[in-house]
């Protein structure tokens, strides 16, 4: 049952927590400062929350150096907002301007702090961009000839993959919240409604609970499918089909990720063996993921469980991955990632198979790392497939 929502926002002493800890990585480092200029980012440094993100027309620009608070550069029309959260610099030009959209402005931000040869970390590593033209990002380079720019995703990655227990809460409530309205999917959904009747009854069940956005709610119906990715389609449900609905929803700018299967009628025994299977690797999962072991022990845990139960291969790619600001983060649960697990971390466990050719089987819940091991977020699935009549 969904309690009180967490406090939207977070204090001032967040954000300074977060920005001196990247200063002293920057300082070990020999990085001048460092520039983010993408979504996460700039609201993890800053608390700036909106959604006019989605206009791809301007670039937003924050700089941390390594003393003081970060210094936003960033169009006009931002500037109310910016000013709304703890930073105190804010530079503005009036964008859009394709000829020089903020880059000199930019430059002389950057040549004020790091000087005419210092270094400025950017990420640039997997699971990052650059959200600005690369016409743009020349042209700043070729304004700050003497500056070094280099990569900074390890700054930006150990401090995003662990939370802060105002972190946490925020996606144990919308964890919640997707908990809640799963339990009640049954009275939802039945035979003969399209694939988009049933997502349009999840979604506004998901927004009446409380969730702020579902901007990722992604599924399918059938007697199997691998395609679980796709938007719903006109297709009618139909006696003896599947559904799986996997929601990233969000609260206060924090995500869940995390999917549920269902049977209309009667399950097919092979449906409910790979279901069966799914769920037993994610108990193993559950007991690899404790502070010290790796996310690549994780994955051996579930791989092995998949493969005893006749897996014929898993197109996803990993078994899971971290969980907050956005609906995947860092780290991945693979054979190869070997992220070492500690407290705090949020995080995804997805172990799938395909059970017959062309059918795949998913499962994934929401844990917080503690010290004694994960702790659920989502409430966990049923270890049986269930079957809505």
């Amino acid at each position: 049952m969904t309690g009180q929502p967490p406090p939207r926002g977070f204090p001032e002493a967040e954000y300074l927590r977060r920005t001196e800890a990247a200063q002293e990585m920057m300082v070990d480092s020999g990085i001048g400062c460092l520039l983010v200029c993408t979504e996460p980012e700039v609201r993890y440094f800053t608390g700036f929350h909106t959604p006019f993100w989605q206009s791809p027309t301007r670039s937003w620009f924050v700089i941390v150096p390594t003393t003081g608070r970060p210094i936003a550069v960033i169009p006009a029309i931002g500037a109310d907002s910016m000013s709304a959260t703890w930073v105190d610099s804010i530079l503005t030009w009036p964008a859009p301007q394709p000829d020089d959209d903020g880059i000199s402005l930019l430059a002389s931000a950057l040549g004020d702090v790091v000087g005419p040869s210092g270094t400025v970390g950017i990420p640039m590593g997997h699971e990052t961009h650059l959200r600005m033209p690369l016409n743009d990002y020349a042209a700043l380079r070729a304004r700050l000839g003497g500056v070094d720019f280099v990569d900074a995703t390890q700054i930006v990655r150990s401090l995003r993959m662990v939370k802060s227990e105002a972190e946490i809460a925020k996606v144990a409530h919308i964890c919640s919240i997707v908990s809640d309205s799963f339990a009640a999917l049954p009275a939802l959904v039945h035979v003969g409604m399209s694939e988009r009747e049933a997502f349009r009854a999840f979604k506004v069940d998901l927004l009446q609970r409380g969730a702020d956005d579902v901007p990722y709610l992604v599924g399918a119906t059938g007697p199997g499918f691998a395609d679980v990715i796709k938007q719903p389609g006109g297709r009618l449900i139909e006696h003896g089909d599947l559904l799986m609905f996997d929601t990233g929803s969000m609260f206060d700018g924090y995500s869940s990720d995390f999917d549920r299967y269902y049977a209309f009628g009667e399950a097919d025994p092979g449906a409910e063996k790979a279901y069966r299977t799914v769920w037993e690797a994610t108990e193993a999962g559950l007991e690899a993921m404790r502070p010290g072991a790796t996310t690549s022990d994780a994955w051996t845990a579930m791989a092995d469980v998949l493969t005893a139960g006749g897996s014929l291969g898993n197109s996803v790619g990993r078994l899971g991955h971290g969980l907050g600001m956005q609906v995947t983060e860092w780290p991945s649960n693979t054979a190869d990632d070997g992220t070492e697990i500690v407290e705090g971390m949020v995080l995804t466990l997805e172990p799938g198979l395909t059970w017959e050719p062309g059918k795949l089987m998913l499962h994934e819940e929401n844990v917080v790392i503690r010290s004694n091991g994960p702790e659920l977020l989502s409430q966990r699935a049923q270890p049986i497939l269930p079957v809505l009549t």
